[in-house]
């Protein structure tokens, strides 16, 4: 019987893959016992383990309408629900990954001494509306020599087309010692997000979910990261995680003169190392945690026409943005295929807290991030996630220190025992980190002035049995001052519109 279910599922991976879970089960845990039929598998959430692996995923999609959209990009996969630099058109559209990330993972688990197990987890995102690999610096690169009426919908974020985009590591655990592992892994910052905010990370219904600058410590980039190592530990209520990434990648090639060539820049070796701490403890129905990151060579990638270049008209600099010459002579790297980099050294420091009380769940935190040009620049042809490459680098975008302040709360009611309603607000605010400052009216705002982000959401989540459930909701973002400009060169281009209203509803299974 056991048999039959893994047919089924795989039956279902081949038709519609599925996602992988926003949180899956801590690897030191015992593994609960596998279905035991077709039966108890549509009838339960029973895993689908066998001899300690374990299939798991989801497939999320809906459809929805947006106030001021683009049209569609198939590698786009966190929708259009947020204010959107460019969007300018109301419009019906397929909504996918609205409360997750559609994908499909194995982990696994199994005993090699007493109370010593290997663990291993390998999971992707795949685009349920394309079915094609989650990969958000392509939707940048497809819009490449466009005039900017003509883009479709754009995001950054870690997921890059890799064939394991999500998670992809390995290592030991112990109930006692605690769970090491080495790999691609979600930071610490990630991980809180999920626990911590209402929303659970939703792309269609939170702010930090679908930016994810708060859960990579300052770059959505970040959320995830390469070549690191992973720690976490469980001691009576509390619990302690720390993390390290190695440097990895390509440096590319630099010079600081504003006339340089290929012939002269001088490659650099990649220091884009990190790492993290968390504290937290949980008391009866209260938990808490504080998370400290720092990122260094952090990228915010940006659409290669914003640089501003394209294909017939190459910009590759590592200047200040707000003074940019282009670099005459030879060009380092074609522009096609490649997108434009903003780098800075990051640090982050979020505390967050949630309380159950009856039918009720509180959630809040804040988190304040601290960003500087980086100790050691990158050049053009750097690497970012993926692979991508860096056709134009800046390494002096911050005239002075930026600082970026998150905060969000949220409440999730539990209508009945298959039923819930929720509600969260996330506001952004940074400050004017242009000198001299010329953040006024009559001088025309840009992308370096203070400036603020408001989103907040109302969606009802109902299970019609443990693995389908459907939803309900909208979501409402607005910007303005410095966060209101599209790109951080000269004035800047303002958004089309700063608002975007979003309903959406969809389904979700869950295997």
């Amino acid at each position: 019987m056991r048999a039959a279910v893994w047919g089924v599922v795989l039956s279902f991976a081949i038709v519609g893959p599925a996602r992988s879970q926003n949180k899956p089960a801590p690897a030191a845990q015992p593994s609960p016992a596998g279905c035991a039929s077709p039966q108890e598998f549509f009838a339960s959430d029973c895993p689908l383990t066998w001899h300690g692996i374990t299939l798991y995923g989801a497939y999320d999609v809906g459809v929805g309408w947006v106030s001021h959209g683009l049209p569609e990009n198939g590698y786009n996969y966190e929708g259009e629900a947020l204010v959107n630099r460019n969007g300018n058109h109301s419009q019906f559209l397929i909504a996918p990954n609205n409360l997750q990330q559609t994908g499909l993972g194995i982990r696994g688990r199994e005993e090699f001494l007493h109370d010593w197990f290997v663990v291993f987890n390998a999971s992707t995102g795949i685009n349920p509306q394309s079915g094609q690999l989650a990969n958000a610096p392509a939707t940048m690169a497809a819009n490449a020599g466009l005039p900017r009426g003509s883009y479709s919908a754009t995001i950054d974020g870690p997921r890059a087309g890799q064939t394991f985009n999500d998670e992809f590591y390995g290592g030991i655990s112990s109930a006692h010692f605690g769970t090491l592992t080495l790999g691609r892994q979600r930071s610490l910052g990630t991980d809180a997000m999920v626990v911590y905010d209402p929303a659970g990370g939703a792309y269609s219904f939170s702010y930090i979910g679908y930016n994810g600058l708060m859960a990579g410590g300052g770059d959505t980039q970040d959320a995830r990261w390469d070549a690191a190592v992973k720690y976490r530990l469980t001691y009576g209520p509390v619990h302690f995680g720390a993390m390290y990434k190695f440097a990895d990648g390509s440096g590319g090639c630099y010079s600081a003169s504003a006339t340089w060539t290929a012939a002269t820049c001088t490659p650099e070796q990649p220091h884009n190392t990190a790492y993290g701490l968390d504290l937290g403890a949980a008391f009866g129905k209260f938990s808490a945690d504080v998370v400290f990151q720092n990122y260094n060579q952090a990228i915010s990638v940006l659409n290669p026409l914003l640089g501003p270049q394209s294909p017939s008209a190459s910009y590759q600099s590592t200047l200040n943005s707000i003074n940019t010459n282009p670099i005459i002579g030879a060009n380092l790297i074609g522009t096609p295929n490649t997108v434009y980099g903003i780098v800075t050294d990051n640090t982050a420091l979020m505390a967050a807290a949630k309380y159950a009380w009856a039918q009720l769940k509180f959630f809040g935190g804040y988190e304040y991030i601290w960003q500087n040009n980086p100790s050691n620049p990158l050049g053009v042809g750097a690497s970012a996630q993926g692979g991508y490459l860096l056709s134009g680098v800046e390494d002096n975008n911050l005239d002075s220190p930026k600082i970026v302040q998150v905060w969000w709360t949220g409440v999730k009611y539990a209508y009945d025992s298959k039923t819930d309603i929720t509600v969260s607000y996330y506001n952004q605010i940074q400050n004017d980190f242009r000198v001299p400052s010329t953040c006024s009216a009559a001088a025309g705002f840009r992308s370096s002035c203070a400036g603020t982000l408001n989103e907040g959401s109302l969606y009802a989540d109902h299970h019609f049995t443990k693995r389908v459930d459907a939803y309900a909701g909208i979501a409402y973002s607005d910007v303005s001052g410095g966060l209101a400009i599209a790109i951080p060169h000269g004035p800047g281009v303002p958004y089309n519109y700063k608002n975007n209203l979003a309903p959406t509803l969809g389904t979700r299974f869950a295997i």
